[in-house]
């Protein structure tokens, strides 16, 4: 399996070009992908820490983005957990998933994380300790769930 460097980056710290290949990835999946036009880009952007993976021929596969509590939620959150097509099923989505609870770690000491998660991805997140809280609810006609990791 390829290297991944992983980055966590404050947003005032992010060069034009992260910033750029972050979000060209979550639009490539989240509006192009998930056939999904919305407002990709948003104020809390600006806000938030934004963990990248890069591969060594230097494209970005992976990203996350972890916004401070109260941003979207009391707690702390994640969100536009993304990774490119050609890399998924190889375990680097549960890479990105550790990597992303260890930055948070790192920044913000051990705390609760609330997350709004495509239902699908139920089992992903289950595993990596987060519990549903709350009914299924549609956000941009996907199913969603809340879910906390303690």
């Amino acid at each position: 399996m390829e290297k991944i460097n992983w980055i966590t980056k404050a947003f005032k710290d992010l060069t034009i070009d992260e910033y750029f290949e972050i979000i060209h990835l979550r639009i490539e999946i989240f509006v192009v992908e998930q056939d999904c036009p919305y407002q990709e880009v948003d104020e809390k952007d600006k806000q938030s820490f934004h963990l990248f993976g890069r591969v060594e021929n230097g494209q970005v596969i992976a990203v996350t983005r972890i916004l401070p509590q109260s941003v979207s939620y009391n707690e702390i959150s994640i969100g536009r957990v993304a990774l490119k097509k050609e890399y998924r099923g190889k375990g680097i989505a549960d890479e990105l998933m550790i990597e992303t609870l260890k930055s948070i770690e790192n920044h913000f000491r051990k705390q609760p994380i609330r997350i709004s998660a495509q239902q699908y991805l139920l089992n992903y997140y289950s595993k990596h300790g987060f519990k549903q809280v709350g009914e299924m609810y549609l956000e941009d006609n996907i199913p969603h769930i809340e879910m906390i990791r303690e």
